[in-house]
């Protein structure tokens, strides 16, 4: 293996990152805090933060008392440094959203597709112009634009979606076609979990997996607080095409007996019809788990299903052992929010006792823009691992120690 040597310009890029992720993930600061938690030296963390107050990435935000001395200067993150967008590729609509860097949303525009590669990729560019026109920001400001999507994601931005029919398409490729703005592509549920991590119900935990259900279902592994488990070739954290049931119901990715063939929010809602006698419809689902006193066959029909999500987490923690379990995504937050005990309690009757008594599992907490404001923080993910020095536009999925939530307005 080739050995390649420290430069003076890559521990600076590295006390640089530790600087500002610091101060991206920790809020307000002085430069004495910042460090004692860095453990740089104080004439180090002067330099450095000069540095990058100059160049317009940090700025002082106020002052703070301290113990018998002068006020100690508070810094930040610059927000309006840059901004950047998240987009949520669903399966008939796409969302796109943009911040600035203080992850304060600025503006949003939900656009309709027929899930062809061709006019998605199109819907995501007018998507990226509409938010940047509303936002008033030059596209010469924007750091990033984070696109989220169903299917796996190799590093090269190509998307596979065996269940939408996507084979191979070079969507990062097709995107940058349309925009000088840098572009990332990631799985979707790994954007999720990315801002769960940050900014919600995953934050402080170093081992946890975030489960994200909708039409589709999926599942990030976060290994020591630092990265996903992607495998090999980046595919791994389709969860939801995992046997449940030997030989059971057929899914949509060809295969039978998946997991998603039980829990997916279509194949809920066709239980609900067959149980009710009521047409199914997309809306199906939620208008039932709305339902204060639940008619006994669409209780027996959640309860079943609460069953199937329980053994399935009952892998997870049996293959990983999480600290840390949340279910999040458009079906599964609402459904976890009205049937969590009985989750836990089929998840407990599947799992070995010790690793289940060793979890726990609870509920995202961020909305239905979780996908686009994960995909968002893609390139600032990368602006904190370059210490805001110029790096590439490779998708960074990364967590740090210290996850406090930044100001969110």
């Amino acid at each position: 293996m080739e050995t390649r040597r420290t430069t003076v310009r890559d521990v600076r890029r590295a006390n640089r990152s530790s600087l500002l992720t610091d101060l991206f993930h920790g809020g307000l600061q002085s430069r004495q805090q910042l460090a004692a938690s860095t453990a740089l030296s104080q004439a180090s963390v002067s330099n450095l933060i000069g540095e990058m107050i100059e160049e317009g990435l940090v700025e002082e935000a106020g002052l703070v008392g301290s113990d018998g001395g002068r006020p100690r200067v508070l810094l930040r993150v610059r927000p309006s440094f840059r901004y950047v967008v998240g987009a949520d590729v669903g399966e008939t609509r796409v969302l796109v959203e943009l911040y600035d860097l203080h992850m304060s949303r600025l503006a949003a525009v939900t656009l309709e597709h027929d899930d062809q590669p061709e006019q998605v990729a199109g819907r995501v560019l007018t998507g990226l112009r509409e938010v940047i026109g509303q936002a008033g920001v030059a596209p010469a400001d924007v750091l990033g634009f984070g696109v989220g999507v169903p299917g796996v994601v190799d590093r090269d931005g190509v998307v596979d979606s065996q269940s939408t029919g996507w084979d191979s398409v070079p969507l990062r490729e097709m995107l940058r076609a349309g925009t000088e703005v840098p572009i990332f592509v990631e799985n979707g549920a790994k954007t999720h979990g990315q801002a769960e991590m940050w900014f919600g119900a995953g934050r402080g935990a170093r081992h946890a997996v975030i489960v994200m259900i909708g039409t589709g279902v999926g599942a990030a592994v976060v290994m020591d607080g630092r990265s996903y488990y992607r495998g090999a070739n980046s595919n791994a954290g389709e969860w939801g095409h995992t046997t449940l049931i030997y030989d059971g119901d057929e899914c949509r990715c060809g295969a039978r007996g998946c997991l998603e063939a039980y829990i997916g929010a279509e194949r809920i809602g066709r239980r609900l019809a067959a149980a009710t006698g009521e047409a199914y419809g997309e809306t199906l689902v939620h208008r039932c788990l709305e339902l204060e006193a639940m008619p006994e066959p669409v209780r027996r029909v959640f309860e079943q299903t609460a069953g199937y999500l329980g053994a399935g987490l009952a892998d997870l923690i049996n293959l990983f052992s999480p600290e840390r379990i949340v279910l999040g995504g458009d079906t599964g937050s609402v459904f976890g929010a009205r049937f969590l005990p009985e989750i836990r309690e089929a998840a407990a009757r599947h799992a070995l006792r010790r690793p289940y008594a060793q979890t726990s599992i609870t509920l995202c907490e961020l909305g239905t823009d979780a996908v686009a404001m994960g995909a968002a923080t893609l390139p600032i993910a990368q602006l904190l691992a370059e210490g805001g020095l110029p790096g590439t536009t490779e998708p960074v999925l990364a967590f740090t120690p210290r996850q406090r939530r930044p100001a969110r307005r």
